[in-house]
């Protein structure tokens, strides 16, 4: 007598149902505690359903160079403002063109929204230019003619710092400058000499001898431009938003800016030595050393090589000639002095708080944009539109969801009772997640992510009709319900995860190649096919599994929906196997 193996499972079989069970209610709990613990019980809502602001943008080009607004350049803008406001945690919003110099902006409603709204159409062009003069905001500029005695020292400069990585930090203590005449030699020189570098207000009466005569549209160039400086009131704001437009980076350039202690001084400054390309990164900082908010810049290669040679030249001048200004849109929003060569990177102090330090990094990091931009309207967008239209995609999706149960219900009896756990156990995973989301990436549920929820009933009912026919196909064969749940289980389970990796590949293609709101249907039809795959593996087996136990399920039930009788079964496999063995001959009947 051969004896009974033991320990031996089902084909395809799962022993131990409750493992997969405890596992999927662990991560509900879990799920749902996190959703409670970080406050955030509901999903964020885009700008459809909860509001927000619409703000249009209209491009304009720098005199002489109309072509600028191009396509290429419009398509550039919108990458960047996009990165901009994710980079505040703003999710869902969308940036696109209209027409061929306009660009609307909509920013849903948010913590950040306001932040978003001053940065979208802030130009962010970077300069760092060598200082050739500086003054108080209504004092004259030096005059290169004037005589010592009637000359007057401009103010120190009081400014932030740089710093190199290894290097330690720039110096910021200011020094007394150099009289008004010998000062006004120096901006002379620098700004006839072939070459960008300030020079040296020590040696500027040596060199005004060996300096080339310049021609006489550069002596015009010049007075122009120190007449220009010295008529600068940079208390006047209209003078000071038009100090800076229309030159390019290689001219030199008046400006004016705020010093530590927020009072505004105006700046002559020679022609832009690095620009805000050659910056890798840039982020708001506290330093705990000096109790203040900065920003630290990385330059890349190329710009590390610029900020060492420029840097390298003003260590070897006197103030304020070794100073450079960092110049943010026509604004000079520092001017640190320079004792040493630097290279690595560089760091903007002055009047930071933590808000405005971290916004001015974030428009570093993303680049600045190609054009300029005036803002045509800001407009608020209300969320009652987009309401009645959820208002009417959630009836739409009730009814599809009634109509699904009804048929479950009617075709399927009893087993329709697992499928509405799993379309249940299915429904509270995705909510959960999608409010987990919002806080965690910024995931914003906006009428197509419904729409995409309310797809994925279809694709989870799909699972479960598969699984239930294999099922019935186990129980047309002969087997009772058991083995049948067993045995049907790989077929099914091959079958549902080539259709779900089918609905999760055209949602990931629809993903990458769309913008905007269609990401939002793409995004939520991946997360609930990846959500399928989990409810069937670990809520809807594991249940047929215990219920096939029942007397209900596993008798045939005529209301289970596994009636054999109904089914039209055949005869039991097992029966007819002995019948023709006994044919056959005798049948040890111990062994049996």
């Amino acid at each position: 007598m051969a004896a009974p193996k033991k320990g031996r499972r089902p084909a395809g079989g799962q022993s131990r149902p409750g493992r997969a069970l405890a596992l999927i209610l662990i991560a509900m709990v879990a799920l749902t505690g996190g959703m409670f613990w970080s406050g955030h019980t509901t999903p964020r809502l885009g700008i459809d359903l909860a509001g927000g602001t619409s703000i249009t943008l209209k491009a304009k080009a720098e005199p002489g160079q109309e072509s600028a607004v191009n396509e290429t350049n419009m398509n550039t803008a919108v990458g960047i403002i996009e990165r901009r406001v994710n980079g505040l945690g703003v999710s869902e919003a969308e940036v696109q063109t209209q027409g061929r110099e306009n660009i609307i902006v909509n920013i849903p409603k948010g913590t950040n929204e306001k932040q978003a709204r001053e940065q979208v159409g802030t130009t962010a062009q970077l300069y760092f230019r060598p200082v050739l003069a500086v003054a108080a905001a209504e004092q004259p500029a030096p005059n290169p003619s004037a005589t010592p005695s009637s000359s007057a020292s401009p103010k120190p400069k009081a400014s932030g710092a740089t710093a190199d990585k290894g290097k330690g930090k720039g110096d910021t203590t200011a020094t007394p400058s150099a009289s008004a005449s010998t000062q006004g030699r120096a901006v002379s020189e620098a700004l006839k000499a072939p070459s960008p570098t300030p020079t040296a207000s020590s040696s500027a009466s040596s060199k005004a001898s060996t300096t080339p005569k310049p021609t006489q549209s550069g002596d015009a160039a010049t007075n122009a431009l120190q007449q220009k400086f010295a008529a600068l009131n940079c208390l006047d704001p209209k003078q000071r938003a038009a100090a800076g437009q229309g030159v390019k980076p290689a001219d030199p350039v008046v400006a004016c800016g705020k010093n530590s202690l927020g009072q505004w001084e105006k700046y002559l400054l020679g022609p832009a030595e690095v620009d805000g390309k050659d910056v890798d990164d840039a982020k708001g900082v506290f330093d705990q050393q000096r109790g203040m908010w900065i920003v630290t810049m990385d330059f890349t290669g190329e710009g590390s090589k610029k900020f060492q040679k420029i840097t390298g030249k003003l260590s070897q001048q006197t103030e304020p000639q070794n100073q450079f200004a960092i110049v943010l849109d026509g604004e000079v929003v520092s001017a640190p002095s320079v004792r040493q060569t630097l290279s690595a990177s560089a760091e903007i102090s002055g009047s930071f708080n933590q808000q405005s330090a971290q916004d001015l990094g974030n428009i570093l990091s993303y680049g600045a944009l190609p054009l300029s931009f005036d803002t045509q309207s800001v407009d608020t967008v209300t969320a009652a539109l987009g309401g009645e239209q959820l208002h009417a995609g959630l009836i739409a999706g009730a009814i599809g969801l009634a109509l699904v149960i009804l048929y479950l219900v009617i075709y399927y009896r009893g087993l329709s009772f697992i499928a509405i756990l799993s379309l249940g156990v299915s429904a509270l995973l995705t909510y959960v997640i999608m409010a987990l989301l919002g806080p965690a990436i910024g995931f914003a549920l906006n009428l197509p992510a419904v729409c995409g929820a309310i797809v994925a009933i279809g694709i989870t009912a799909d699972s479960f009709i598969v699984y239930f026919e294999r099922i019935r196909d186990e129980i047309r064969e002969g087997r009772t319900l058991r083995p049948a749940v067993e045995r049907a289980w790989p077929r099914a389970r091959r079958t549902i995860l080539v259709s779900d990796f089918v609905s999760f590949l055209a949602a990931a293609v629809l993903f990458i190649v769309t913008v905007g709101k269609v990401q939002g249907f793409a995004f939520t039809l991946g997360l609930t096919t990846l959500l399928d795959i989990v409810v069937v593996f670990l809520f809807t087996k594991p249940v047929m599994t215990l219920l096939a136990r029942t007397k209900f399920f596993g008798n045939g039930h005529k209301w289970s929906g596994l009636d054999p009788k109904r089914l039209g079964a055949k005869p039991p496999l097992r029966r007819s196997r002995r019948q023709s063995v006994s044919a056959a001959g005798p049948v040890d009947t111990k062994e049996a």
